[in-house]
């Protein structure tokens, strides 16, 4: 519980799921524990486990972290759920990562009377013993210097509830820094469909963050190009309903118009490449469980890394036909082998 995992991690959704379920049937659950602790049918070991864990849910450290960290996941969710998806609208994921942030600060300033209370009312509701925050913080689990007087108030309002808001804060701050903030406004700038569009912002971030990747003769090709680019998606009719770069780079990919804008589409590629959204990754890393088993241990990389590819974007692999595949596999001429039969 005390644990702390990063915003956008996919777990984190399911823990503040099961922190929820946890806190409606608090009392069905002691009961439960209560019963396996006491059935002598039961193997010790289970048994020993339920009154292990009844042992530490019927305490008020539990009860405060467990309403602390709702509370904190009740702010942080909307920006998880967010950061899960493929595809992130950008403005909106930059809005969530401000609001996330104004309303942590919020929790941490004012935050403190109204979790007491409720901390208060739930061990009340429960039966649990409510510690006197006037009291010496005794820490059972380590020892402690004899001439430490901290109590309990301090405790649990500044060891605890400030450090866990502090460390989402960190989290948060470290992940949309500022460089990582104003490359996700380039994403916005640089989309005309968003109303956003800025040339001279577009300018400026690129010979900030990526001077090796465009020289000074390809600043001005880029600068040149833009206006063009603006004009085109705004009014062509198969791109001005594309609403993300992902989507308008193979637009233009398709239209062939990223011949006729190479610094716009260079760009466009460099920010596809940017780790805003977690889904992907998080994908990947569960696909490999399945593709690189023992068995296969000894799969090269190229190799892997195709299959990845296959596996993960299965559905746009679905579509792919055996005979598309046949007819490719013959066109490569790589082989002496053929599939297709050439009819006489």
């Amino acid at each position: 519980m005390s644990s702390l995992q990063r915003p956008g991690d996919t777990r984190w959704s399911s823990h503040y799921k099961s922190i929820q379920s946890l806190k409606k049937m608090f009392s069905a659950t002691i009961s439960v524990l209560r019963s396996i602790a006491n059935d002598r049918s039961v193997s010790k070991y289970s048994r020993g486990d339920a009154a292990g864990a009844l042992q530490i849910i019927v305490k008020f450290d539990f009860v405060f972290i467990l309403l602390m960290m709702e509370k904190i996941m009740k702010i942080t969710d909307v920006l998880c759920q967010t950061l899960q998806k493929k595809s992130i609208d950008i403005l909106n994921a930059l809005d969530s990562v401000s609001n996330t942030k104004v309303l942590l600060g919020n929790l941490r300033n004012d935050g403190w009377d109204p979790l007491l209370q409720e901390v208060n009312y739930f061990c009340e509701k429960n039966d649990i013993d409510i510690l006197d925050l006037n009291h010496k913080f005794v820490d059972v689990t380590k020892s402690r210097n004899k001439n430490d007087n901290t109590t309990v108030f301090h405790h649990y309002k500044f060891d605890v509830f400030n450090v866990a808001i502090d460390q989402q804060l960190n989290e948060i701050e470290d992940r949309f820094g500022g460089q990582a903030t104003d490359l996700l406004s380039l994403c916005a700038f640089l989309n005309p469909i968003l109303g956003s569009f800025d040339m001279e912002k577009v300018c400026s971030l690129v010979e900030k963050y990526y001077p090796a990747d465009f020289s000074n003769q390809e600043r001005m090709q880029l600068e040149c190009q833009l206006p063009h680019f603006q004009l085109d998606v705004c009014n062509h009719p198969e791109l001005k309903g594309l609403s993300s770069l992902a989507d308008l780079t193979s637009g233009l990919v398709k239209l062939g118009k990223d011949s006729s804008y190479p610094m716009v589409d260079k760009l466009l590629r460099l920010l596809l490449t940017l780790p805003v959204s977690t889904a992907t990754t998080e994908r990947a890393f569960s696909a490999m469980k399945f593709v690189k088993t023992r068995l296969r241990s000894k799969m090269g990389d190229a190799y892997l890394r195709d299959y990845l590819v296959v596996y993960i974007e299965r559905e746009l692999a679905a579509m792919i036909s055996s005979d598309d595949i046949i007819k490719a596999y013959d066109l490569a001429n790589t082989r002496r082998a053929k599939f297709k039969i050439t009819e006489i």
